[in-house]
């Protein structure tokens, strides 16, 4: 029998990194998960813990990283994703971005693994270009309140490339866009579980500034495969993975309202310092390169979010911050 391959996944018990090691051990892999659990949650991940092809260590890749053994690959995906998180924990989101990534970058080199790092649609900031292509450099407010998490990105991207052209690590860079699904946090303050939460307790729906501002949502199957397909790939530049339909919050809050069958209003709030206005990827590259395009429709997805959503129990549902907040504020 052929040897598996192992893949060390940081951020694993969050939202998109416990898809991944479902995606990673359902092709074969020997997954290493790792998280601090700052936002991630073990629920996420629970249904893994008897499979013999996964284990887990609770560390923070901000200190330093040693995981004994073969590592053939490496995904970094450790990092405080959300509004509600990075305002609140500002210095561990840009500790993750440069000390988390440094470490990583190094665990790389020392095992000879490929790793790719997950940068996001963050780094073009409220973007001038529309759609938003690899080649813009970005509209960013460095000290801004979301400076924290779109320096950290940006730097991770500088710091990579640094290691992938002196070093020779072979690195890969994913830039994602708003992405959901199951085992998103209900109140991380992102637009999606953000009017899910508000129907489902029968609250107003709030939108900011005038609503005209624009997302575009990738399903976090389609998410996950792009970056399958781009880890093992050979482009080492970044590459967008996101959904390029593009809605306004605005109309975004009218779907809701019809998914839940809910009868709440849609009140109006003032717009966020450096809020983006639209957001929009060029997905040319991943088409080219990786022979990926979402298949989920928004409609589809939808739906499978608000069953999981549904399913949560009441305390879940009216919890305002997570759990684990407290303990890492220093």
């Amino acid at each position: 029998m052929a040897k598996k391959n192992r893949i060390l996944i940081t951020g694993a018990a969050g939202f998109l990194g416990s898809h991944l090691c479902d995606r990673f051990i359902k092709e074969g892999f020997r997954v290493v998960g790792m998280d601090n659990l700052i936002t991630g949650d073990l629920r996420n991940i629970e249904h893994l813990f008897k499979n013999p092809d996964f284990e887990f260590f609770h560390h923070d890749v901000s200190t330093f990283v040693h995981v004994p053994g073969e590592l053939n690959y490496i995904l970094h995906f450790a990092s405080p994703a959300s509004p509600i998180d990075y305002l609140k924990i500002p210095i561990q989101t840009l500790k993750v971005g440069s000390l988390g990534t440094h470490n990583l970058l190094g665990l790389a080199k020392e095992k000879k693994a490929r790793i790719l790092v997950a940068s996001t649609s963050e780094v073009y900031g409220d973007p001038l270009v529309h759609p938003q292509t690899e080649e813009y450099y970005g509209n960013v407010n460095p000290i801004g309140p979301r400076g924290v998490y779109d320096e950290a990105k940006r730097f991770q991207e500088a710091i990579t490339m640094a290691y992938h052209t002196y070093h020779k690590v072979d690195t890969r860079i994913v830039r994602i866009f708003n992405t959901y699904g199951p085992r998103m946090r209900l109140n991380d303050g992102r637009v999606l579980p953000a009017f899910i939460g508000q129907a489902l307790r029968g609250e107003d729906l709030t939108v900011f500034g005038d609503g005209s501002q624009t997302r575009s949502f990738c399903f976090v199957e389609d998410e996950v495969d792009g970056i399958f397909r781009l880890l093992m790939s050979e482009y080492h530049l970044p590459v967008n993975i996101g959904n390029p339909s593009e809605i306004t919050i605005l109309e975004f809050a009218e779907e809701i309202i019809k998914l839940t069958g809910t009868k709440q209003k849609i009140i109006f709030k003032p717009l966020p310092q450096d809020d983006p206005k639209q957001r929009q990827p060029d997905i040319t590259k991943a088409k080219t390169l990786l022979g990926w395009q979402p298949k989920v429709s928004r409609r589809e997805g939808l739906k499978i979010t608000y069953e999981y959503f549904k399913s949560l129990p009441q305390e879940v549902l009216y919890q305002r911050e997570h759990k684990n907040f407290d303990q890492y504020i220093k």
